[in-house]
């Protein structure tokens, strides 16, 4: 399945549970191991829970794999693999804790040069 049909079903499936500020995030140019993470908040253990559901139904429904779900044990930061794109589903707090989106967004801050000698 292409990403772009992909992130299209999670974003769908993460919209249906009423998840929150939903990002995506395109990381083709940032690493290899990745096209694009979606971010989510959540305002309860259960809903991540339920989000997390509806995003591994719905990739399988259309055919798709989710290669792994971690996190559904607290229920506070839910990682779904689904290979080409990384889903995070976090309560407030974490999401504001951890704040993915500049850590994957940040620019690296412009080189100074170094004085010049002997004044």
């Amino acid at each position: 399945m292409n990403v772009s049909k992909l992130q299209k079903i999670a974003v769908a499936a993460l919209e249906n549970i009423k998840a929150r500020d939903i990002e995506v995030i395109n990381t083709t140019k940032l690493s290899a191991l990745f096209d694009r993470i979606i971010v989510a908040s959540a305002d309860s253990a259960r809903q991540t829970k339920s989000l997390a559901r509806s995003v591994q139904d719905k990739v399988l429904e259309a055919g798709g794999r989710v290669i792994g779900m971690e996190g559904e044990e607290s229920g506070e930061w839910i990682v779904v693999d689904l290979g080409d794109i990384v889903v995070h589903i976090m309560q407030p707090a974490v999401r504001s804790y951890y704040n993915l989106e500049e850590l994957w967004t940040a620019r690296p801050a412009p080189r100074k040069r170094p004085a010049a000698a002997g004044g």
